[in-house]
């Protein structure tokens, strides 16, 4: 029975507690409830953010405490955030504009909020700590279902006879065929791959950096890398290596130094053995005639046309509404066959912004990155969260799904904060 209380007193204490104040009480659980929940469904941590907004705005409409100018920057998400919204004053499919405008809300609360509320290192910290919590969560589940696929597979394709060679060889072709559950989006039920991969990785920016003290957390770290491994995002693969390379060249020691390069050479190759990449690898190099048949260039093909839409109307944009159908409509004009039955956007945020708002839009969001640059260059492990935000909006629309909005409207105005504590205590540990 003590046990019992025990653990229940060691989970109550990963949560925020001040009796003097429910409103920052309730605002920061439901923070914590929902980073918890992001990688577990698209649909599970809406109400806590929601929560959490509300909860937000009222404690800033209670407050005396004037904006200090240095963190200005924070409402460059709002002036986005109202760029988006003047843009269905041009666009002809208004309800899929509101539809973006609802989900994008956050861009105009959270950086307001986190103007006028005061954050320390370890609520800030424990973000993180509820967010890996739920990268394990959805780890366990995705392998369960994969586990289960594979069984149903095998005992559907096995055949038991006395022909040793032939039940090895159906077994063999069961598991290769199950095998297919274990990785990318088929791994992945229930959130896009790229977002769990973009948690994974900011999980991993802040945790690398400590020395590893106990076993729990080397199996946590072995079960990221291994998760990571299986969604199969080489955007993904790009930022753990580039991550690894800045953190092994902070080891002051040449000997160990070398032997971590090595094994990161080792590690890329093990990788890029992924059986994913190699598939895409060995198609992609036979010709076809239909552009549309080439899985490795979809991407390419997809920023070829957001660029020949980008050229026609390069000022306003084709507004929230229009934006993703006029995409799609190009496709189709330059025979772009999967791209166009697959509906895909952009497949890059700063591509996505600009069909959506033009000039001014895209403008405003490159702003805020190059602030951020500024505000993540003093050191490395800031510039590595620099590099996994702006890599991961480089290769996906992020701004699109309403996990990528409200994620990326909390962590990137934290670390834009003039004396962040998400950056300096927290990934910088100072």
């Amino acid at each position: 029975m003590i046990l019992i209380q025990n653990k229940i007193s060691k989970i109550l204490g990963f949560f925020y507690w001040d009796k003097k104040d429910p409103v920052l009480f309730i605002f920061w659980n439901s923070l914590f409830i929902a980073f918890l929940c992001l990688p577990l469904g698209i649909n599970l941590p809406t109400p806590f953010f929601i929560i959490a907004m509300v909860l937000g705005v009222v404690h800033v409409l209670r407050q005396k405490i004037t904006m200090k100018k240095e963190n200005r920057v924070l409402l460059l998400f709002p002036i986005y955030f109202l760029i988006l919204c003047a843009s269905l004053l041009y666009t002809q499919n208004i309800n899929e504009g509101v539809e973006l405008i609802v989900r994008s809300i956050s861009l105009l609360f959270f950086p307001i909020i986190f103007l006028f509320v005061k954050e320390d290192a370890a609520t800030v910290k424990r973000l993180f700590d509820f967010l890996l919590a739920g990268l394990l969560i959805s780890f366990g589940i995705n392998i369960s279902i994969g586990g289960y696929q594979i069984y149903e597979t095998v005992k559907e394709q096995l055949v038991l006879n006395n022909d040793f060679e032939e039940t090895i060889s159906s077994l063999l072709y069961a598991l290769k065929l199950g095998g297919t559950y274990l990785l990318e989006s088929d791994f992945s039920a229930l959130v896009n791959p790229n977002y769990i991969s973009l948690y994974i990785l900011l999980v991993l920016s802040y945790y690398l950096k400590n020395k590893l003290t106990t076993k729990t957390q080397s199996i946590i770290l072995f079960i990221l890398f291994t998760y990571l491994f299986l969604l199969a995002s080489r955007a993904a693969y790009l930022i753990l290596f580039i991550m690894c390379l800045m953190l092994a060249i902070n080891i002051k020691d040449k000997g160990k130094r070398y032997l971590i390069v090595m094994m990161m050479i080792l590690g890329s190759i093990i990788f890029l053995g992924n059986a994913r990449i190699l598939n895409n690898s060995k198609k992609n190099s036979v010709q076809t005639v239909s552009r549309s048949t080439s899985i490795e260039n979809t991407r390419l093909l997809t920023w070829h046309a957001a660029w020949q839409l980008m050229e026609e109307s390069p000022f306003i944009g084709y507004g929230v509404g229009d934006a993703q159908q006029k995409l799609i409509d190009k496709y189709k004009d330059l025979n772009y066959l999967k791209n166009y039955q697959n509906r895909y956007n952009a497949h890059n945020q700063f591509l996505q912004t600009y069909l959506q708002t033009g000039i001014i839009g895209f403008g405003v969001l490159v702003a805020i990155f190059i602030y951020l640059s500024i505000r993540m260059q003093r050191s490395r492990n800031e510039f590595v969260v620099f590099l996994v935000l702006t890599i991961s909006i480089f290769f996906e629309s992020m701004l699109v799904r309403f996990n990528g909005i409200v994620f990326l409207s909390i962590i990137i105005p934290l670390l834009l904060k003039e004396r962040s504590i998400l950056g300096s205590r927290i990934i910088r540990n100072q």
